[in-house]
């Protein structure tokens, strides 16, 4: 018997059988075909693939961002499609890091804030009983 079954890849890979099935339901993955006994049965390029998901979603990308770059690499993609996807993707990286830092910086100017300002601010949203 040729290939694996989705459990076997789902070891190898190191997602869930769930994961994968949702790989295929959703298109990021091609449903693979069936053996006479109804298993589908998986080549190694699934494998491939599963790990490229699997760091693709590391360094940030979507899944929808994942789905789009997976069909141009099984169509013809140059390598300065690839680069300008990448070049792409680190903006947004470095956009998001901004952002971050920015939020950082106000949540460490929260801690400079005078502790009176902080109890007041606290009791504007305390409940107080009508007299």
């Amino acid at each position: 018997m040729e290939g694996m079954t989705r459990g076997e890849l789902a070891k190898l890979s190191g997602v869930s059988m769930a994961t994968i099935r949702y790989y295929e339901d959703s298109g990021i993955l091609p449903v693979p075909g069936r053996v006479a006994n109804g298993y589908r049965m998986y080549t190694e390029d699934y494998l491939v693939k599963i790990k490229f998901i699997r760091n693709a979603k590391s360094m940030g990308y979507s899944l929808k961002e994942i789905r789009e770059v997976l069909g141009m690499l099984g169509q013809k993609m140059d390598a300065e499609t690839l680069k300008e996807r990448v070049r792409n993707k680190i903006l947004e990286t470095d956009e998001r890091i901004a952002a971050m830092r920015s939020i950082q910086s106000m949540l460490a100017g929260l801690l400079e804030t005078p502790q009176e300002d902080i109890h007041n601010y606290l009791q504007s949203f305390r409940i107080h009983d009508k007299e």
